[in-house]
């Protein structure tokens, strides 16, 4: 029988990533599981989920550089392991990006990071909680993620959305096991900008791209209001919503699934996913920290790697 193997990176060891890794994979080692979990350190030694407790999660004297060098060092072994093959899937806690650049990585996080190691574009943000606070999934794709609203207008590019929509088409084909998979587009502007009032951009920009998604066989609908998509996302119209920037998805995302979402990354060679959180500096070592994110996204990425990877009875 098919297990995968995925890698754990603990992210910055003076947050909580560590520890709700720690109490995550134990969680997950109590029981009969259909995945095998290791934590790659920064030396390049591992633990298994049995050996979980010994991870050590209070190592707080660091600083900003010898942290996100730490961090950066289990990132880059992990990711060696599953280039070559060994794993299937890598979940990353939590970082800090200052810290990450501190140590000399020009990038504003760990997707940056992990398209740059890997050589892969397009590479795409999906938030993903296949169960929220009102019981149906919500997967929000980001078209565009860390950036000053003042420039999003001039990311929200035509080939940008359709280069996003249709790796998500992709993405839910053969990670999910959607035949056909509902996709919806976020308006950019109030009410889909209501015939031009608000704005051209979805005239100009956005319904271009919904025709050129189309007419590539991908299941779109939109332009649609932002203050509506994700209520019919919720109620089981659309699997999956494309937001045209990052607040106008997370905002929705986390209202539903605060603390269970979990952060995918399309278009690299093997699985990643992350905790919907930050490193929470001002609880680490509290013993506070929630770790269901984490728990989420250690089931996930060995859901979705067993359906790339499987090859038995017939999957691929």
């Amino acid at each position: 029988m098919f297990r995968p193997r995925i890698a754990v990176t603990l992210g910055d060891p003076r947050g909580i990533g560590p520890e709700v890794a720690q109490r995550a994979l134990t969680r997950l080692a109590e029981h009969a599981g259909d995945a095998d979990f290791e934590v790659v350190l920064p030396d390049g030694s591992t633990l298994s989920a049995q050996a979980a407790p010994k991870i050590d999660v209070y190592a707080r004297s660091l600083s900003d550089e010898a942290a996100g060098a730490d961090a950066a060092r289990s990132i880059e072994r992990a990711v060696a392991g599953a280039l070559k093959g060994y794993y299937h899937g890598v979940v990353t806690a939590p970082l800090h990006k200052p810290s990450l650049q501190a140590a000399g990585w020009d990038v504003p996080g760990q997707t940056e990071m992990l398209a740059r190691l890997t050589a892969s574009s397009p590479v795409g943000m999906l938030m993903c909680a296949e169960s929220t606070k009102l019981g149906a999934p919500l997967r929000v794709l980001l078209a565009t993620t860390h950036l000053a609203l003042r420039d999003v207008p001039g990311a929200v590019t035509g080939a940008r959305v359709v280069e996003q929509g249709a790796l998500l088409h992709q993405s839910l084909r053969r990670d999910w096991r959607m035949a056909a998979p509902r996709l919806a587009l976020c308006a950019l502007n109030p009410h889909a900008s209501d015939g031009g009032l608000f704005g051209d951009e979805e005239a100009r920009v956005l319904e271009p791209a919904v025709a050129r998604l189309q007419a590539g066989g991908v299941r779109v609908d939109g332009p649609v209001p932002a203050d509506t998509v994700f209520a019919r996302a919720l109620a089981g119209e659309f699997d999956a919503v494309i937001a045209p920037y990052h607040d106008v998805g997370m905002a929705a995302f986390k209202t539903v699934s605060f603390g269970s979402g979990v952060n995918v990354t399309l278009g690299l060679p093997f699985v990643r996913t992350s905790p919907d959180h930050g490193t929470a500096f001002d609880i680490a070592g509290t013993g506070r920290a929630d770790a269901s994110s984490m728990v989420e996204a250690l089931t996930l990425a060995a859901r979705l790697a067993h359906a790339r990877f499987d090859t038995g009875s017939g999957r691929v």
